[in-house]
């Protein structure tokens, strides 16, 4: 089995170190607009996205500060030049729980962040306990019915990176069926028994 799709995702890797290098707002908006294809039950849009760069990161470095406590600004929002913040923006109704939404929006920044990739840009994403701060979140302007998911940094893939390593999934471990009813179960042992009882009983033909 072979595709476009399949190899970028099996390609695909997270970027602890980028370059100064980011996409322009104008090629983030061509990807974050396919992005918004995952599937979302009732088309609610329960999510939004924001934009860090230049002074902004300096100022997310602050809040995440004052939500540890800190006098000296957090350098961490600096490692990128580009940070995308990712929010859940809870929408009201009697169909979509609110876990579904927050799916949907983690849904968008996986999916940004492998289109990401596969245009060639390093990206990590990036969460911590300040992202359920208030000081983090008035920053980031957000509303009574929104939460910060974290922050996909982004830059340029740094030339002569090794190329990333990760463990074999065995898809059977995690790719089950169904179970059985207890009814169903009982017959289908029942089954295998007999099966068992003919394969070993004597040949009693002359």
């Amino acid at each position: 089995m072979t595709g476009a799709a399949l190899e970028a995702v099996r390609a695909r890797r997270s970027w602890s170190k980028v370059t100064a290098e980011a996409p322009t707002r104008a090629e983030l908006l061509t990807l974050v607009a396919a992005a918004a294809r995952v599937a979302d039950h009732s088309n609610l849009r329960p999510w939004r996205l924001i934009e860090l760069r230049g002074e902004d990161r300096e100022r997310l470095g602050r809040a995440i500060a004052k939500a540890d406590g800190d006098t000296k600004p957090s350098s961490k929002p600096l490692r990128a030049p580009l940070l995308i913040a990712v929010v859940a923006s809870y929408q009201k109704s009697g169909k979509v729980p609110r876990w579904e939404q927050e799916a949907v929006a983690s849904g968008v920044a996986h999916m940004l962040s492998l289109l990401l990739d596969e245009a060639g840009w390093g990206v990590i994403w990036r969460t911590g306990h300040y992202t359920r701060a208030k000081a983090v979140a008035k920053a980031h302007g957000l509303e009574k019915n929104e939460e910060l998911l974290g922050w996909l940094y982004v830059g340029g893939k740094p030339a002569g990176a090794r190329t990333g390593r990760r463990k074999a999934v065995d898809a059977r471990k995690l790719l089950t069926r169904m179970p059985k009813s207890k009814k169903d179960a009982a017959a289908a042992a029942a089954e295998r028994a007999a099966s068992q009882e003919a394969a070993v009983e004597p040949d009693l033909q002359p």
